[in-house]
């Protein structure tokens, strides 16, 4: 890791730390100086310092600069959960915790990275950056997903999704009551506040439809299945939360509680969004044969909702 020492002059003090920085190291932006303050990788007398810090003549500053990351994704292991693969198309199970492809942020340890390492012959449509990926799960979200290995498939699938032709089905656990045959019509574009979120406010925004074609429904919350045809951004965690149901565990869109009664205390354990991508249903895009997958519930939503499921419950669903 570059390290670079400085120490300021007379005629550079009196400005903060991170202006002073961007006009002495060259080649470095102020928000990148500014992440780098926010990792305490910038130090005065080995003490991270914040950026408002105002530079003092006789300041020793010392920063440490990560290595430049390549833009080209690299392969990685990550013992990815292969359901199918044929020499069109590859079917995961996606963790949560992982993000599609790099962004901003999230440079290694991705979906991509991962498929990287397990086939050497995805499609290039997407770009360096999303190679073969069609569609995408949220970083919190769990579940199936296709990844197309040839352009051919690559677009086909992509039309598919676009005429929504795919079938998607999700499970989630929401705050509530909520009533099978649920039809929520809301379109969502970009929180015009809050640019990291969706919003059914937006002034620019897209059609969007979801589903609830299953509920079971136990004290204090209901277990559902939903089906998407549109796939917007955060649509299921923006549409529930737009009636007044969000899913259990989502910080973003309202899920988060402190207190709960007792009997829901297990849900304060989760540390994402009760979202999984449990079904997913497609047309081969080779010969056009119906490509069906389930996924169960992982372990951490699996063990919660033991943990929460009355004895009643259990023996009508077992």
């Amino acid at each position: 890791m570059p390290h670079e020492d400085l120490v300021v002059s007379t005629d550079e003090a009196g400005v903060r730390i991170d202006r002073y920085l961007t006009s002495v190291l060259g080649g470095h932006s102020r928000s990148q100086i500014q992440r780098l303050i926010k990792d305490g990788k910038v130090t005065i007398a080995g003490q991270a310092v914040p950026a408002n810090r105002v530079v003092k003549a006789g300041d020793a500053i010392a920063v440490d600069i990560p290595e430049p990351v390549s833009p080209v994704p690299q392969p990685e292991d990550h013992d990815l959960d292969i359901v199918y693969q044929d020499s069109d198309l590859i079917v995961v199970n996606k963790p949560a915790g992982m993000v599609v492809h790099p962004a901003a942020g999230h440079a290694q340890g991705t979906l991509v990275n991962a498929l990287l390492h397990e086939v050497d012959d995805l499609s290039g449509v997407g770009g360096e950056l999303r190679p073969g990926i069609v569609h995408r799960l949220d970083r919190g979200t769990s579940g199936l997903m296709v990844v197309a290995k040839n352009d051919r498939a690559h677009v086909e699938l992509s039309r598919q999704f676009h005429d929504r032709e795919v079938e998607k089905e999700y499970v989630a656990l929401v705050w509530g009551v909520v009533q099978p045959g649920k039809r929520i019509d809301l379109p969502i574009g970009r929180d015009p506040v809050d640019r990291k979120k969706m919003s059914a406010k937006a002034r620019r925004a897209r059609s969007a439809v979801t589903r609830i074609t299953g509920a079971l429904q136990m004290p204090g919350v209901t277990l559902i299945h939903v089906a998407i045809a549109t796939g917007r951004t955060h649509q299921i965690r923006v549409h529930l939360s737009e009636i007044g149901h969000p899913i259990v565990g989502d910080a973003v869109y309202g899920g988060q509680r402190r207190r709960v009664a007792g009997d829901l205390r297990p849900l304060l354990a989760l540390e994402r969004p009760f979202l999984h991508a449990g079904r997913l249903l497609f047309h081969h895009p080779a010969d056009g044969r119906k490509m069906e997958f389930e996924a169960p519930l992982p372990q951490d939503l699996q063990t919660v909702l033991d943990q929460i499921l009355p004895e009643e419950y259990e023996r009508s669903t077992s």
